[in-house]
């Protein structure tokens, strides 16, 4: 009977916050964490974190609120949300773990004595911007608005008046023209050799 009492509070501080009671809402949130936390420990084993799951949860709850239906019991509903929550962390973390190496040593990033030198790991700043203004015009404007400034491919065409297709030939012929020059002398021949 107690749980059914619980059940009751819960969907009646439910209904009155989906009616705009803050105080509530509050209270809503903070009697269903108990509520997560159980379920969430059973992730345990799957090196699940039960803070992150429980923050994962109230997000979900707090986008969803409006789906709860005031004539149906607040407690399924609730788990129900849980419940989806813990399988999608165990997912993500069983992608995560397919996905990593371990290493008993970080490697380093360089094997010299002397660390590279910014002009040696990014190449010469000034080269790259006489480059870049080299270019044809439609060329120079793709590649500042798609590389340089980052936009996308929708917001370079509403910014330049060319359309997506025109932008993508245009980032395509300005970026092999960059390499072509930055890659010194003899890069042409090589170049057309590929081709």
């Amino acid at each position: 009977m107690a749980a059914d009492n619980h059940d009751a509070h819960l969907g009646a501080l439910m209904r009155a916050a989906q009616q705009g009671d803050a105080g509530a809402y509050a209270e809503v949130l903070r009697l269903c964490v108990p509520l997560i936390k159980r379920v969430a420990n059973s992730g345990r084993h799957f090196g699940l974190e039960t803070d992150d799951i429980v923050q994962d949860v109230l997000m979900s709850l707090h986008s969803v609120r409006h789906t709860y239906d005031p004539d149906r019991p607040f407690v399924p509903w609730q788990a129900s949300i849980t419940r989806h929550r813990v399988v999608d962390a165990q997912r993500r973390r069983s992608r995560i773990a397919r996905n990593e190496t371990a290493v008993p040593e970080i490697p380093e990033t360089f094997s010299g004595t002397h660390p590279k030198s910014d002009m040696e790991s990014q190449g010469d700043p000034e080269l790259l911007k006489r480059a870049i203004e080299d270019l044809p015009a439609g060329q120079r404007q793709a590649v500042e608005l798609l590389k340089l400034k980052e936009m996308s491919l929708k917001e370079a065409s509403a910014a330049s008046g060319m359309s997506i297709a025109a932008l993508k030939v245009a980032m395509h012929r300005g970026l092999k023209a960059l390499r072509l020059r930055l890659a010194g002398p003899g890069a042409d021949a090589e170049d057309g050799r590929n081709e």
